[in-house]
């Protein structure tokens, strides 16, 4: 058995293939490294994987995640993979590298990440060849459901919302400024939190302000991001993540004002994956057949 799996900092989804070419699907929640101990991740997926994984059949486990971006970390995310799956093969990859395999393949191109965070890469299509540095959501993660949910949320608190939308806000989140500061400056996963707001944007996106918030935001992140990478003219620009899935005619109108060439848009990546490891994997025919 195969297994792939694609973790954000929200959840993350698994792919089993099995010998006979048969596919299963296993939601978790998400492991980023920067969060979870091994110990916490081993015991999240004895829970989840109990009933649902043979977990004694996997010949190899692929997990592609967000903050798995040094050997350090990647190895906190193995040490629990390796005691779950004590028979596999298993390699830990951070997700940009899921992001250019899924969206490029083995082409060259730059491949983005815009869901709960965001991360972006040059890929001469078979390894990440430049990184713009990502600062996490403190600091960066321009374009992210995080940094929407920051401009959103400033937005509201600085009386620059609409009046329309100011209704609309308190009525989808009666707890004011108490619920946010708690919520932000009093647990563990603020960025999750503040992502979550993303759902207040995608659901009033017709709106001239939301629009704009959104065109900044994207922007932003093409500017100080995708712009600095030597090949980002001749390349195409793709993207995975649910605020590039959903915010895709804005995403389109950036890129367009940049004279930039938009590639493929995913909103997840695991079945492109799936479909890249079977096809790099010739002496396993026999998990080929989809």
């Amino acid at each position: 058995m195969l297994v792939i799996a694609d973790s954000g900092s929200t959840k993350a989804d698994w792919k089993l293939v099995h010998a006979d070419g048969t596919h299963d699907m296993v939601s978790t929640i998400g492991f980023n490294p920067f969060f979870y101990t091994p110990a916490a991740i081993e015991a999240e997926l004895r829970k989840s994987f109990v009933h649902e994984v043979p977990v004694d059949r996997a010949e190899e486990v692929h997990f592609y995640g967000a903050g798995c971006s040094t050997p350090e970390l990647c190895a906190v995310v193995e040490a629990a993979l390796r005691n779950i799956f004590p028979r596999a093969l298993v390699k830990v990859e951070h997700d940009l590298l899921a992001a250019a395999r899924a969206t490029c393949g083995h082409d060259p191109g730059v491949a983005c990440i815009l869901g709960t965070g965001s991360n972006s890469c040059q890929y001469d299509g078979e390894k990440i060849t430049d990184n713009v540095e990502n600062l996490a959501f403190l600091l960066g993660d321009e374009g992210s459901g995080t940094h929407l949910g920051k401009k959103l949320l400033r937005a509201y608190f600085y009386r620059e919302m609409p009046v329309d939308l100011r209704e609309a806000f308190e009525q989808a989140y009666p707890g004011g400024k108490s619920m946010v500061l708690e919520k932000v400056y009093g647990t563990e996963h603020a960025n999750v939190f503040l992502a979550s707001f993303a759902k207040f944007l995608s659901i009033h996106s017709d709106h001239f302000f939301v629009k704009k918030l959104v065109f900044d935001s994207f922007a932003e992140f093409v500017d100080r991001h995708v712009r600095k990478y030597a090949h980002h003219v001749h390349y195409p620009v793709h993207f995975i993540g649910s605020e590039a899935f959903h915010f895709q005619p804005i995403l389109n109108t950036v890129l367009a004002e940049r004279d930039l060439k938009m590639g493929i848009v995913v909103k997840k990546p695991i079945e492109n994956l799936v479909k890249f490891h079977l096809q790099n994997r010739p002496s396993r025919a026999s998990l080929n057949r989809h």
